[in-house]
């Protein structure tokens, strides 16, 4: 399976654009390249049935965590401008290669 470029990465903002937890907004925690997948803060939460184990200090119940969602589910929220948005690339004068909001033209990087 090969791995595929995604624009997303840790610590960007983001927004759901289909599935069940349409329009909501989050961090992602987590990207998973070679699944194409990421993990966002607050968003597709699944219930684990966890069993306590006491040597590791886990107790036991049911357990509401983070999934993770493809990442052709979500767009990345401009810093700039705040709108959802597809990303572009732009070289810099020093040489650097930055992401660009489509729609703004500003930069996602700091």
């Amino acid at each position: 399976m090969s791995r595929l470029q995604t624009p997303v990465r840790k610590n960007d903002n983001v927004v759901v654009v289909a599935g069940k937890d349409r329009g909501k907004r989050g961090r992602v925690l987590r990207v998973l390249p070679a699944r194409n997948r990421l993990v966002i803060e607050g968003v597709n939460l699944v219930k684990r049935h966890t069993r306590p184990n006491p040597q590791q200090n886990i107790k036991g119940g049911i357990v509401e965590r983070e999934g993770s969602l493809h990442a052709s589910n979500v767009q990345i929220v401009c810093p700039e401008c705040g709108a959802a948005t597809r990303i572009g690339h732009q070289l810099l004068g020093d040489g650097r290669k930055v992401r660009i909001c489509r729609k703004c033209d500003g930069a996602v990087d700091k």
